[in-house]
């Protein structure tokens, strides 16, 4: 197995662990919506804060998933144009695409250290600190751009086979 090979598996294990620690914040999620809603419709007496800590755990999980979500192709894919032309046009146009994403992954990851780095914001309720959530869209974004860095690698090889 060669060098590109290698970590292209060391990036994409990396981002299967994250998404999955991502995942383990739909628990508490799950619980704290359910107690809310028992809360607040038998008792009268909703959670202070559940709002916004259901925010909190739901853009943890969001953003810990999202490098995963692009290493399996689950994003929206609209292919009714594209399915239509030949195979070579369909590569290049995956690769335009591939680099537009990347480009724009980059300036997020770059903002995101920026704006999380400068934060000094809290939470209205429950004060909580707002710089890990901001750094976090630095950490995912950077985590997607690995991944776009994989796809782009293997439209090249398509596209290079394909010519060949």
């Amino acid at each position: 197995m060669g060098g590109w090979d290698r970590t292209k598996k060391r990036i994409q294990s990396v981002n299967r662990w994250i998404s999955g620690g991502g995942a383990f914040f739909l628990i508490p999620l799950m619980l704290l919506t359910t107690a809310e809603v028992i809360g607040r419709s038998l008792f009268n007496r909703p959670i202070a804060g559940a709002v916004e800590l259901s925010e909190y755990l739901l853009s943890i999980f969001i953003l810990m998933g999202l490098a995963y979500a692009q290493q399996v192709k689950a994003h929206v894919n609209v292919t009714m144009f594209i399915s239509r032309l030949s195979y070579q046009v369909q590569v290049i146009l995956n690769l335009l695409t591939t680099v537009i994403g990347l480009l724009i992954f980059v300036i997020l990851a770059w903002q995101g250290f920026v704006v999380g780095i400068e934060e000094r914001t809290v939470s209205d309720m429950l004060r909580v600190p707002q710089t890990p959530f901001r750094l976090l869209v630095s950490v995912a974004a950077f985590l997607t751009c690995l991944e776009l860095l994989i796809d782009l690698g293997e439209a090249v090889k398509k596209l290079g086979r394909r010519s060949s």
